[in-house]
Order: structure tokens, then C-alpha cells, then sequence
């Protein structure tokens, strides 16, 4: 589905002056999630505009090279300030998220601002009715091919400048999954545009993919040879982490990011589970190949949502019960992988 913001016209004209914008994303923001969020940022206070970020929790520490990425404020660590900044703003932008329940308490403060104007940008599926300037396109490979879109709506192309452009390639890098899923022939004139605009992709590269610590690989190797999970009569193959693991292994946000894609590695392996236990929640980050729709599962199953093949999701039922939850869900899974 492609809704390509209508009243674009309008939303130029609001940015023809100063404004005071605010750009948010989502809670445990990824790299889409920073990467259109500092797009903007470092496009817009080139235009003039007082712009603020503001995430509801922190980001990776893989992300912490990005172009003023120490400016993000957390609302989880900074609460009030937080408050002031979406009550001060002319404009909200939401990005990377289609509903205000994915910002939490953030949400709360943003619905309640009903004279200020808010922008979704976002490629998820069934988005909320509370923004009044929607560009939703559920094809999109993710929200930064969004924002380079949207930035030549606004006739700024020419605002894309390496700054800009490694900000958008991270969000398509690191969405893609390097480039293995949610690709077209667009994408990828996109991204070589971005690299004839000075855009150095090795470098980038050896940024996002190349700075983990000694403790990352052990935890990898921990997963893969005490966790790991294959059952070859679904197709199927799941790693999970117990509490115990994250003492053990002093397992911080981002640490865990891109473990469920070593499973799809294996040749008979369709669909992926990374079934991770919180202190209060057990999280679930679904992966498949080809026309097995994970999303569906996230949202029928675990009150979450996402793209065909990546998805995630939450229980409240420990992590026994949600891996035997999930498990129980497999036959119908398999007649998906196996379509009579």
C-alpha cells in the first residue's frame, strides 16, 4: 500500500519559515529508526529549523559514530526534558512508526498536543489515524528510502548531501539486512545515487558491521552452540537467551541485533525464532524466506506486527511457555513453507 502524502503542498509551506521540529522514532530505535531520524535532523538545521530528536530509549552502541547522534535526547533518562521538547514543538515527526503506542509514554504527550502538526513516514503495515501529513508505503525497503523519497517531494534533493546520504544508506543497510531482503531495482538507483553524492559505503560498512566487542562473539558462540534449536520437519530453527544469559554474558541493547539471520543461513531452515526473556517481557524476532509471512504471525500471536519476512513481537507468559507457544504454532507455519 502507498499513501504518498497528498497535501504535500501544504507541509511546504509550513516549512518555508523557521519551526520548531521534533523527530521521533521508536522505542529500541535500529538503525532505520536513527538513520531517518538524523536524515532529518542534519537536513533540516541546514534549513534553519530548531530541531530536536527524541528516542524513548537508548540506541546501539554500533550506531554511536552517526552524525550528531549525541544530540538524541532519551526520554527514558530524561523525562521532563522530553515532555518540554514535544510540548514546544510546532512539528512532529513520526519515523519509523505508525502508531503512538510504539513510543509509550511518548505517545501519551504526543496525542495530547492537538494544535500541533504531526508527520508520519513509515513502511509498516496498518497505520494509525493520528497524523495529519501521511506518507506510508508498506513496499519500501525501509523508512530512510522513505525519507530520501520524501525529501524530493519537497523538491530538496539537492539537500542530500553525504551527511544526509550516510544517514539514509545506514537505515537501508542495516534494514535490508545488507541488502538480502526488501531490495527492487529502485533501491538500488537509490543507493547508487547516494554513492555519486559522496557517500563512502565501505566505510560504512566497516562502521555498522565491523566494531563488536570480544563479549559479542562469545555470545554468538554461546547461541549457536547451546541455544539453537533446528526442527527439520517445519523448517525451522530458534535460539533463545534466558535471564541468566544476560548477567552472564552483560548483554546491553543492540548486543543481540542480527543473531536471529544466522538461523536462515541454513539451507532447509524457512523460518527464524530469536525468543529472547526480559525481566518483565519475553521478546520474539521472527524471520522467513520467500512468501512466508511472518508479520502475520507477530500480530495474531504476540501483539506485535512488522514486514513479510522480519516481524517481532512480545508475551507475557515466560520463556518456556512462549518457546512452547510458538512451537505450537508450527504446523500452520509449515503449510505455508508447503502449500498443497
Amino acid at each position: 500500500m502507498l499513501k504518498c502524502m497528498e497535501n504535500i503542498g501544504e507541509l511546504k509551506e509550513l516549512l518555508a519559515t523557521p519551526k520548531a521540529i521534533l523527530l521521533t522514532t521508536h522505542r529500541n530505535p535500529d538503525g532505520d529508526a536513527m538513520g531517518s531520524s538524523l536524515a532529518l535532523y542534519n537536513f533540516f538545521v541546514r534549513r534553519g529549523h530548531t530541531v530536536n530528536v527524541l528516542v524513548p530509549s537508548e540506541y546501539p552502541d554500533f550506531l554511536e559514530w552517526m552524525p550528531n547522534i549525541e544530540k538524541v535526547l532519551i526520554h527514558d533518562l530524561e523525562p521532563e526534558t522530553g515532555k518540554r521538547r514535544i510540548e514546544e514543538a510546532d512539528l512532529i515527526f513520526s519515523l519509523d512508526y505508525n502508531g503512538l503506542d510504539r513510543v509509550d509514554k511518548m505517545g501519551e504527550l504526543i496525542g495530547k498536543q492537538t494544535n500541533t502538526k504531526k508527520v508520519m513516514i513509515d513502511h509498516h503495515l496498518y497505520p494509525d489515524d493520528f497524523a495529519d501529513f501521511v506518507m506510508s508505503d508498506t513496499t519500501a525497503s525501509s523508512t530512510c528510502e522513505m525519507v530520501y523519497d520524501f525529501l524530493y517531494l519537497l523538491g530538496e534533493q539537492n539537500g542530500i548531501d553525504p551527511v544526509v546520504g550516510e544517514c539514509i544508506f545506514t537505515g537501508i543497510l542495516t534494514d535490508t539486512g545488507s541488502f538480502k531482503h526488501a531490495t527492487s531495482a529502485k533501491l538500488f538507483r537509490i543507493v547508487a545515487e547516494l554513492l555519486e553524492r559522496g557517500v563512502d559505503d565501505y566505510m560504512l560498512q566497516d562502521l555498522i558491521f565491523n566494531t563488536m566487542k570480544a563479549k559479542n562473539l562469545k555470545l554468538l558462540g554461546h547461541c549457536l552452540y547451546n541455544r539453537m534449536e533446528i526442527l527439520p520437519e517445519y523448517q525451522t530453527g530458534i535460539i533463545y537467551l534466558t535471564k541468566e544469559d544476560y548477567e552472564h554474558y552483560d548483554i546491553k541493547r543492540g548486543d543481540t541485533e542480527g543473531i536471529v539471520n544466522y538461523l536462515l543461513r541454513l539451507r532447509n531452515v524457512k523460518v527464524a525464532a530469536f525468543i529472547h526473556e526480559q525481566p518483565k517481557i519475553t521478546k520474539i524476532s521472527l524471520r522467513s524466506k520467500g512468501d512466508i509471512s511472518v508479520q502475520e504471525i507477530a500480530k495474531m500471536h504476540f501483539k506485535g506486527g512488522g514486514h513479510k519476512n522480519a516481524a517481532g513481537g512480545a508475551s507475557f507468559i515466560g520463556l518456556d511457555n512462549t518457546i512452547k507457544k510458538f512451537k505450537s504454532l508450527l504446523p500452520s507455519i509449515r503449510a505455508l513453507a508447503n502449500p498443497s
